[in-house]
C-alpha cells in the first residue's frame, strides 16, 4: 500500500503535529502557512527523530547515512546494491542529540536523488534492531515491503512501525491469543499496545465489499494528538484538527472540524470539513447516496453516522 507515499505521509503528520502543537501551544491552520525556511527543517528533523526514538523505545536511535566508501565487506551468499555496503551508522542515547544530528545532515534526506525515503527506512529498522523486530512479528505476517512496478508495497507492519515504534502486523488493541473459534492460537497476534502521537484510519471499498475491512483499535484511532494518517482505497493522506480536547472531550466531538490534506486526488488547498456528529443523520432517506465518499466513509470508522458537511469546498474524495 501506498510505498514511498506511505512513509511521507507518516512524516508529514508528524510535522503538523509539531507545527501545530509541539511549537506552539496556540494552534491555527496560520501556523503551517507562515514556516519560514528553518522553521520547516526543524519540523521535519523533528518528525523524523520522533519515528526513530519510538522505534528505538525511549533509549537510542540510530540514523544511517550513505558514505563513499565500503563500511561492510560483502558475504558471499550477499548481493552487491552499491547502497547498503555503504551505510555508516550513528547510534544516539539522547534524544535531542539525534535531533541536532538530523538537522545537520537533512540535506542526505531532502537532496534530489539523495534517496531520502530509503535512508529513513534503514534507520527505523536500524532503531528497532532485528531481534526487536522479529519479536514484533508472528508467523503470519507478510514481509515489511514488497516490491511494485516502480515503486513498493508498505505492508502494515511497516505501517505500525511507523506510527507506534513496533512492527505489529494488525490494528486491533492489545494481543489476541484466541483464533475466531475460540481457541488458543499457537503463537498470539501482536496488535497495538498503547496510543500513537498521531493515530491512524483505513478505510477500502474493496475489503468492505469483501466483509474484510480492518477494525482499527481506539489506540490508533484516538491518538495523543489530532492527526490522523488516513488510508483510503491504498491512497494515503492526512486528516487534522485545531483542537487537542477532541481527543478528551466527548462534548467537543459534538460538531468540529477537521482539515484534511495530501490526498492522491486532493488540490494544493487543504479542505475544511464539518463533522456533525449529534444527529446520526447520515443513514437517512436519500442522504447516504450522496454522503458515501470515501472520505467520509473513512471519518465515519471513527466518528460512527456522521454527517461530513464539505463546507462549500467541491468535494473530490
Amino acid at each position: 500500500m501506498g510505498g514511498a507515499r506511505a512513509v511521507q505521509m507518516v512524516v508529514q503528520a508528524r510535522i503538523i503535529k509539531f507545527l501545530l502543537f509541539i511549537r506552539q501551544s496556540d494552534s491555527d491552520t496560520q501556523a503551517l502557512h507562515s514556516v519560514c525556511r528553518a522553521g520547516q527543517a526543524r519540523a521535519l528533523a523533528a518528525a523524523l527523530t520522533d519515528s526513530l526514538w519510538l522505534a528505538g523505545e525511549g533509549v537510542s536511535a540510530t540514523v544511517t547515512l550513505v558514505t563513499e566508501d565500503y563500511c561492510i565487506t560483502p558475504q558471499l551468499d550477499y548481493k552487491l546494491d552499491d547502497f547498503t555496503e555503504r551505510l555508516q551508522l550513528f547510534t544516539f542515547h539522547k534524544k535531542d542529540d539525534v535531533e541536532r544530528f538530523i538537522l545537520q545532515h537533512l540535506q542526505c534526506f531532502t537532496d534530489e536523488d539523495s534517496h531520502g525515503v530509503i535512508l529513513f527506512l534503514y534507520s527505523i529498522i536500524c532503531s528497532r534492531t532485528v531481534d526487536r523486530l522479529k519479536e514484533d512479528l508472528d508467523s503470519s505476517t507478510s514481509p515489511l515491503l514488497s516490491p511494485s512496478p516502480g515503486n513498493f508495497l508498505c505492508h502494515q507492519a511497516l505501517l505500525n512501525l511507523l506510527l507506534t515504534g513496533r512492527a505489529t502486523p494488525h490494528v486491533f488493541n492489545g494481543t489476541l491469543s484466541c483464533g475466531e473459534d475460540g481457541r488458543p492460537l499457537q503463537r498470539p497476534l501482536q496488535g497495538i499496545l498503547s496510543r500513537s502521537d498521531v493515530g491512524y484510519l483505513h478505510w477500502s471499498h474493496e475489503q468492505m465489499e469483501r466483509g474484510r475491512l480492518p477494525q482499527v483499535g481506539s489506540r490508533l484511532k484516538t491518538p495523543l494528538f489530532p492527526v490522523w494518517l488516513c488510508c483510503i482505497n491504498r491512497n494515503f493522506s492526512v486528516a487534522f484538527s485545531l483542537k487537542r480536547s477532541l481527543l478528551s472531550d466527548w462534548r467537543t466531538e459534538h460538531l468540529f472540524q477537521l482539515f484534511y490534506c495530501g490526498g492522491r486526488w486532493s488540490p494544493r488547498t487543504t479542505a475544511r470539513l464539518t463533522i456533525d456528529t449529534r444527529s446520526n443523520r447520515w443513514g437517512a432517506s436519500g442522504e447516504q447516496e450522496t454522503s458515501s465518499r470515501p472520505l467520509d466513509m473513512t471519518i465515519r470508522t471513527k466518528w460512527a453516522g456522521a454527517a461530513v458537511d464539505w463546507s462549500g469546498t467541491a468535494p473530490f474524495y
